[in-house]
């Protein structure tokens, strides 16, 4: 893996742009995690343009806005960037207009359908694979049928699994190695560790890697994928990577620390003067903080 110089927070006094992980960083399932409250509102109170990012496809902005809101965090949706949003950006910039076979939920196929694709199961140009909680014989064998018929295979993220209350969950990465195992060929993967999800969302900010930080809970794919996208990192460890494991990993974050809470100060102490910020990061932070509260009908 070939990554650029990272400077750190010293060498490179101001953060102009944040984007976090979701779960294991902000959330636990649907509890905030401490500092979580504090850490978005000091964004807020920055005036600092924010993403929240997540691998998860499953779901819509507006859906994650309100299960967000009911753990306490408020999030605006046009501050929440996705896998699935991340894949139907790319598939766009591919093939517009395109047509794609679709094994995921309503995160996943509202994306699509946004960004001007027809969902079939006839002669697609795209098998696109997302996480979803109904996986069946059926549509993974069509799946199959249509990448040996010629259909590109596309999945938004390659987590092999997931937490849930009742213990681990499959997630795509471990379905697309099933189909990978029939077909033999192997899925593009949009979401996290690719940098190009972090490059993506870093656009819809305006934002450039030098100036901003990636946080996440996850070596694999939360420090790979701001690394390679020339940002700064920092590593919390209040999910799936423990203290004892970051060493194993051949590249290190910028920094590390216990939770979130910790994080909360450094988004003032960074901070760019308001006085010295030009026009365009004023405008973005905005954009990126402007929310209604959430009816009853988001919750």
């Amino acid at each position: 893996m070939n990554t650029p110089h990272l400077p750190s927070f010293d060498e490179k006094k101001y953060v102009d742009s944040w984007l976090t992980d979701m779960d294991g960083v902000l959330v636990h399932e649907e509890t905030a995690l401490p500092g979580a409250v504090e850490f978005i509102d000091a964004l807020k109170a920055s005036g600092l343009p924010f993403t929240v990012l997540t691998n998860n496809s499953i779901y819509t902005p507006r859906d994650l806005r309100a299960r967000l809101h009911a753990s306490g965090l408020d999030i605006p949706e046009e501050a929440i960037w996705t896998s699935a949003l991340a894949t139907a950006e790319f598939l766009r910039s591919q093939r517009p207009g395109g047509s794609a076979y679709v094994l995921g939920e309503a995160g996943l196929t509202t994306a699509l359908h946004d960004a001007g694709y027809i969902i079939t199961e006839r002669d697609p140009d795209y098998v696109v694979l997302g996480e979803t909680r109904t996986y069946s014989f059926s549509a993974i064998t069509r799946c199959i049928r249509l990448i040996e018929r010629g259909a590109r295979f596309i999945a938004t993220n390659p987590d092999v699994s997931g937490p849930s209350p009742d213990g681990t969950l499959p997630a795509t990465g471990s379905v697309a190695a099933l189909i990978t195992a029939a077909t033999g060929r192997t899925p593009y993967y949009v979401g996290k560790p690719n940098p190009l999800m972090m490059r993506s969302a870093l656009n819809r900010l305006d934002a450039h890697s030098e100036t901003s930080v990636m946080i996440g809970d996850r070596m694999d794919t939360d420090m790979i994928s701001g690394l390679e996208a020339g940002m700064r990192t920092i590593l919390v460890l209040s999910g799936s990577t423990p203290a004892d494991k970051v060493d194993s990993f051949p590249f290190t974050p910028t920094r590390v620390h216990n939770s979130i809470e910790d994080v909360v100060p450094l988004v003032a102490q960074f901070a760019r003067p308001k006085a010295e910020r030009p026009a365009s990061l004023t405008e973005r932070a905005r954009k990126s903080a402007k929310a209604d509260t959430p009816t009853d009908a988001d919750a």
